[in-house]
């Protein structure tokens, strides 16, 4: 590579998919030789405990001062992000979410300098939900305004922004992406022998049970799906309609035919168990559970809310139905769980899909070119990168 960069990072550290790839995006970039800094509360569940070489983390500490009522914990990160900045002369402040952490990023430029560049990506809330907000709107539309450049994980994320608050600059396209070295098909008899017997198919459905994810559309559909083909439905995460859902199973009759997994870190292991994936939201800015499912050779069944169409292919790698289609969504389901050489056919249009149009390589190119053109600097020749994710 011609010139590496200093880069800083801000995500929300804890479980969420927005956290998941700054961190693997970050990982990926110091394994190219570029400076990485993580400026956060807490350290990202998904960069481990393991020294990484150029990889780096900042705590965010918050003044407790008594006249707070609320510790101001946007002010000490953008204080702590221009600290960071200016020790270890970053060239980029990367952020996910536009608040707090892109205004954060506002603040601590007017703080450095010009020659400190912010690029925001939006990821999907601070849009479908924050934005929404009249009391935040503009200061989300300022935050997005003054980045010099921001990216969006698909382009119905960035219909929504342009919509919602009237916004004109550009917007990068920028997928999300799995790392294929983790995330590829696994046999794993023994785990699935532990859920289910050998005549039975597993479906799997994996958020944090918030009700935009409509998990009870989940037990509905499996529910139709039981009752013509043998089945274990596992539920991985966990939510506020979790207590919900477990009450309408137990009502059904199905409490012996679903297994409830908790938060998983080594998501890739659990995902390999499944023949289908469940993914019925009435809200996805891109659906990256059903990346990984793919990256896993795991089709999926789901809605058509928001970028999930743009990652499933309807009849090619899943099916796709309308907001709360249940009857049509199990019948889709019972389609591919009942059909061998369909299944394999979708099983391996998934893989390809994750493995090319997104691939952990390409989109990380992506966004290095976007930091060199803020920069104004020369990106390096990314034809060999095409090769690669072939």
């Amino acid at each position: 590579m011609s010139e590496l960069l200093k880069i800083g990072i801000t995500c929300y550290p804890s479980l969420g998919g927005s956290g998941v790839i700054a961190t693997e995006l970050g990982k990926l970039l110091a394994e190219k030789g570029h400076e990485v800094h993580f400026i956060a509360h807490s350290i990202p569940f998904r960069l481990g405990k393991t020294f990484q070489k150029n990889v780096f983390y900042h705590e965010v500490e918050v003044s407790d001062y008594y006249v707070f009522r609320y510790p101001p914990y946007d002010l000490s990160l953008a204080n702590k992000m221009a600290q960071v900045a200016k020790m270890q002369n970053l060239d980029v402040l990367h952020v996910h979410y536009a608040v707090p952490h892109a205004a954060c990023a506002f603040l601590a430029k007017q703080m450095v300098g010009d020659q400190l560049k912010v690029v925001t990506t939006l990821h999907g809330t601070d849009i479908t939900v924050l934005a929404q907000d009249e009391s935040l709107k503009d200061l989300i539309r300022l935050a997005i305004n003054k980045s010099d450049a921001v990216t969006a994980v698909s382009n119905d994320l960035i219909r929504e922004t342009r919509n919602v608050l009237d916004i004109n600059r550009d917007i990068d396209l920028t997928y999300n992406f799995v790392d294929k070295r983790v995330y590829y098909p696994r046999d794993m008899p023994s785990l699935r022998a532990e859920f289910a017997n050998p005549n039975e198919k597993i479906l799997m459905h994996i958020s944090n049970f918030r009700p935009v994810k409509r998990v009870s559309d989940v037990v509905d559909i499996f529910a139709k799906v039981n009752k013509v083909i043998p089945s274990k439905l596992l539920f991985v995460g966990e939510g506020p309609d979790l207590p919900k859902i477990q009450c309408k199973i137990n009502e059904l009759g199905l409490g012996d035919k679903v297994h409830f997994l908790g938060k998983q870190e080594e998501i890739a292991d659990v995902i390999s168990l499944a023949d289908v994936l469940l993914l019925p939201s009435e809200k996805e800015s891109f659906g990256l559970v059903a990346l990984e499912a793919m990256g896993c050779g795991v089709p999926t069944v789901g809605s058509e809310a928001g970028g999930i169409p743009e990652l499933v292919k309807h009849g090619e790698t899943g099916f796709l139905a309308p907001i709360g289609e249940v009857e049509l969504m199990a019948e889709y389901a019972i389609t591919l769980l009942s059909d061998v050489a369909l299944s394999e056919k979708f099983r391996k249009a998934s893989l390809k899909r994750a493995r090319e149009d997104f691939c952990d390589e390409l989109i990380t190119k992506e966004y290095e070119d976007i930091y060199y053109r803020v920069l104004g600097r020369p990106s390096p020749n990314k034809s060999l990168i095409k090769e690669m994710c072939k």
